[in-house]
């Protein structure tokens, strides 16, 4: 009898705006592709150009659209577009979570911030009502838009969690760091934006191929 084989790590690329980006994460092992949906980023997509960028990648990999304290107006119409995931970035308590999953119809993931050891508890209570969760570091108080902003957090502070519990990884990780963060969290998945950028909202195909690999070979 064959020994199993370890489960592979999960790889989303997020905040893509274009079909050429798509092709080279997916071509690279990307198990999910991001498109953000919120003025303020520098990876904002519109609507119309939202519905192309799903349709394009279905089928290839897990289409993923993020919004930050959507509307129900919003949801309608984002899931109209048919992606395989709702990410939601805002504020959201855990009832609205539950809401947006019956509202939209579809799967949600949920970004869950986390800057010190008091987070932790919202994990726990997001990982009820969420489809899955992303844990990513929290903004500073001063910041305009939610998400890691590039930032790393305290990964130590994971070694409190259930180890069977299944979660993204994210926050300022990097080519150069992602294999540490394997080797130390240990998550489902990692998710990837700006570290894979040479300019804020602008993909570096070389970038998100060496993070690929980097985490295949962690």
């Amino acid at each position: 009898m064959s020994d199993p084989q370890p489960i592979k790590t999960q790889v989303k690329v997020c905040g893509l705006k274009t079909f050429e980006m798509i092709d080279v994460a997916v071509e690279a092992g990307a198990s999910m592709v991001g498109f953000m949906h919120f003025a303020k980023s520098p990876r904002h997509v519109g609507v119309d150009d939202l519905v192309e960028l799903v349709s394009y990648a279905r089928g290839r990999a897990e289409t993923v659209v993020i919004l930050v304290n959507p509307d129900n107006s919003l949801v309608a119409e984002i899931a109209a577009s048919d992606p395989d995931f709702l990410q939601l970035h805002g504020s959201e308590p855990p009832e609205r979570i539950e809401a947006i999953r019956l509202e939209g119809g579809i799967p949600v993931m949920k970004a869950v911030p986390i800057g010190d050891a008091d987070d932790l508890n919202m994990v726990f209570e997001y990982d009820e009502v969420a489809d899955r969760l992303l844990l990513d570091a929290k903004p500073p108080k001063t910041a305009t838009r939610p998400g890691g902003l590039g930032r790393t957090f305290d990964w130590s502070l994971l070694k409190a969690l259930d180890p069977g519990l299944e979660f993204m990884l994210s926050g300022g990780l990097t080519p150069d760091n992602v294999q540490q963060a394997i080797r130390q969290v240990n998550p489902w998945g990692v998710d990837v934006s700006s570290g894979v950028e040479s300019a804020p909202g602008v993909k570096d195909p070389d970038l998100i191929r060496r993070f690929i690999a980097a985490v295949e070979s962690a």
